[in-house]
């Protein structure tokens, strides 16, 4: 893996694009002192090297039907770990899955419709996946910060 040195005004322009993904060049040239050329330019640049991988959206979900959110551990048999993770990312509903220390250990973030769903979720979707062992689940009251992006 190739590590690209990013400079100040690389890291003011990611900044600017996570905050607005589709602010102008015009607008981010202006901010660091550069052409609307020179911004594509290192935009470009950045995209090449695989430091931004992609431009997306904040949504307000819950405006959307989805406003459960859910935290699950998983215990998984370690033989089958790489099989259930990769099973457990292709679900709509999953936003991030993770591998954790531990031995068959996963986390889970879900985006749920409402309460009956994370009853359907448990039983239809995660317990009957060969090779989960234990499932704790804890559901979200209030979201202090979240993440959308990250920051340098």
């Amino acid at each position: 893996m190739n590590i690209r040195k990013v400079d100040e005004i690389d890291k003011k322009i990611l900044y600017l694009l996570l905050e607005n993904s589709r602010i102008s060049y015009v607008d981010i040239g202006k901010e660091v002192k550069l052409s609307r050329v020179a911004v594509k330019s290192r935009i470009d640049n950045l995209e090449k090297s695989g430091i931004i991988e992609n431009y997306t959206i904040d949504m307000n979900l819950r405006k959307v039907g989805r406003e459960i959110a859910v935290f699950f551990d998983i215990e998984a048999d370690p033989r089958k770990l790489y099989e259930i993770g990769k099973t457990l990312a292709k679900k709509d509903n999953v936003t991030d899955i993770y591998q954790m220390t531990g031995t068959g250990s996963l986390h889970m973030h879900a985006l749920l419709n409402k309460d009956d769903e994370l009853n359907d979720f448990l039983e239809k979707e995660l317990y009957s996946i060969d090779g989960i062992l234990k499932v704790t689940s804890r559901i979200i009251l209030t979201r202090f910060k979240a993440r959308t992006g990250r920051k340098l």
